[in-house]
């Protein structure tokens, strides 16, 4: 028997992500708060999220930040609005450290299990089954969806501690934050200093700033095309989120602070809805 998922959000992951569990052969019930981005979904698309609920055992979330979540949770056709007994909750949204913790305790106290899957990867890994998935929740329930966790993910870490996964992915996007605002700044730099910028990204690459980041983002500087792939508005609130959790352990994270700025002047600049990359634009318009 084919499995059968229900998925709530349907941005560009949300979409990749649906795209990947058709292929796949899951049968899908979807919904979105903006009804135009369910046009043209391989996918029966619901009225409300308690409608998605009542058609599948399996939810997956994919939302743009915490607030999202709680807005899906508790509005009146909500997922807190009723038959949650005995349904399982794949949170894949890169939530509040706080939050992520409050919601594993929310859906149990309805008769839900919940994991947090925060998910670190591209529009093509979702796509073609490659993203790495980080999991926190009970064990059991944990087991119960690697089937649909298999289908999105290639890397699978279990780290089982409510709010563990979330903090684990806040800080992997500070790495990716830092190294893609060190990547814009030295491109600037090296351009202002002389060098076209084919020929600073090239020594770069095969250099020390050789690294995943440049890799998949070097034809974005290069032709400056700056559609979005992640983001800027979702690296901005990851940092913030990132800011929060360190001050909470008193931790410094002070390149983090300085990537924060850079991506707050692209927020300046409209960026917001365009790929993180385009701090390099930002900078160089300064």
């Amino acid at each position: 028997m084919p499995l059968k998922a229900g998925l709530i959000g349907l941005g560009q992951m949300g979409k990749a992500l649906a795209t990947r569990l058709r292929a796949e052969g899951v049968e899908l019930y979807a919904w979105n708060r903006t009804f135009v981005k369910a046009r043209g979904l391989d996918a029966i698309v619901c009225d409300t999220p308690a409608a998605v609920l009542s058609k599948a055992d399996t939810v997956i979330l994919n939302l743009f930040d915490s607030q999202s979540v709680r807005d899906v949770m508790g509005r009146k056709d909500g997922l807190l609005s009723g038959g949650l007994e005995g349904k399982t909750i794949i949170d894949t949204t890169t939530n509040h450290f706080t939050d992520a913790e409050y919601f594993h305790t929310a859906f149990a106290a309805k008769g839900a299990a919940y994991l947090e899957a925060p998910l670190a990867g591209s529009l093509v890994q979702a796509m073609t089954g490659s993203l790495t998935v980080i999991v926190s929740g009970p064990e059991a329930v944990y087991k119960a969806a690697l089937p649909y966790l298999e289908k999105i993910g290639n890397e699978i870490f279990y780290l089982a501690v409510p709010g563990l996964a979330t903090k684990a992915k806040l800080v992997n996007n500070m790495l990716l934050a830092v190294f893609m605002a060190s990547i814009a700044e030295a491109t600037v730099l090296a351009e202002k200093a002389g060098l076209d910028r084919a020929t600073a990204l090239e020594i770069f690459s095969k250099g020390a700033g050789a690294s995943a980041v440049l890799s998949a983002k070097k034809d974005k500087l290069l032709k400056e095309d700056f559609s979005p792939h992640f983001k800027t508005s979702l690296m901005s609130k990851d940092l913030k989120y990132l800011q929060e959790l360190a001050a909470s352990l008193n931790a410094p994270v002070f390149t983090a602070g300085a990537a924060k700025e850079l991506f707050t002047l692209a927020m300046s600049k409209n960026a917001g809805d365009e790929d993180f990359s385009s701090i390099y634009k930002a900078l160089k318009n300064l």
